[in-house]
């Protein structure tokens, strides 16, 4: 975990986010404490992590998702150096399709 973010305002966040018990509820909290761009923005990241994780194309998911090359790279980065939350939470979400 990156000790850069680790603080008690960011506990505080994750401790709410964690009360949450659905969808309907998830999109009642964010839309009070996002804007629009900012839950259109974690969307597109975590579906461009998504497209990577399958090993599409930057020119496929520039395609699909509008995202910039430069957000591409970033999350791609994440998903190489980072602390594998992206894995954690798409292994957790294809176990529970099964």
């Amino acid at each position: 975990m990156n000790d850069k973010i680790r603080d008690k305002n960011v506990d505080f966040l994750f401790d709410a986010i964690l009360t949450l018990k659905d969808r309907e509820e998830c999109y009642f909290f964010f839309e009070d404490l996002c804007t629009v761009p900012e839950i259109k923005t974690i969307a597109q990241r975590l579906v461009v992590a998504k497209m990577l994780s399958e090993k599409k194309v930057y020119s496929e998911i520039v395609a699909e998702t509008g995202a910039s090359t430069a957000t591409i790279s970033r999350v791609n980065r994440a998903l190489i150096y980072g602390s594998d939350g992206y894995k954690l939470a798409f292994d957790r979400m294809d176990k529970d399709k099964q």
